[in-house]
């Protein structure tokens, strides 16, 4: 007899990606789990699972929560890792960087307060005003 070994899954790097996109998307929308879960008749708990990549998500689920969400479906697989790897060009991990982002607090924080702006002309001084602070910050 084989001694039994704990086997942790370790979720796939798609369903991470999607999950990570179900997140934003939410948080974008100010929707809570919560809410997204109702809409789907599941718990909050699987909402968080999907989110983690824990839980894969089904075809007709991801279609639901893309109607929930109003985006395409294929909107929560772009930018994600692709199978077998191939290059992408220079631009390859920019999707990546722009997720995490708005993934974080201040991210999400910042890009909410940016699209209130109304005014073309503020919301062009506020980039000029945040990339010279990136130059201080790295000279």
């Amino acid at each position: 007899m084989m001694p039994h070994k704990l086997q942790t899954k370790t979720p796939n790097a798609i369903d991470v990606h999607v999950g990570s996109r179900i997140r934003l998307q939410r948080t974008l929308k100010g929707m809570s789990q919560t809410t997204l879960a109702e809409g789907l008749g599941i718990t909050f708990q699987q909402v968080q699972k999907y989110e983690k990549g824990t839980n894969r998500v089904g075809s007709s689920r991801l279609q639901a929560i893309a109607n929930i969400l109003v985006v395409p479906a294929a909107w929560f697989f772009e930018d994600g890792p692709v199978s077998p790897p191939t290059s992408q060009g220079p631009e390859s991990g920019a999707g990546s960087e722009i997720t995490e982002f708005l993934n974080s607090v201040e991210g999400l924080s910042l890009n909410r307060a940016f699209v209130a702006i109304q005014d073309d002309k503020v919301r062009r001084k506020v980039v000029d005003l945040v990339k010279t602070l990136a130059r201080e910050a790295s000279a």
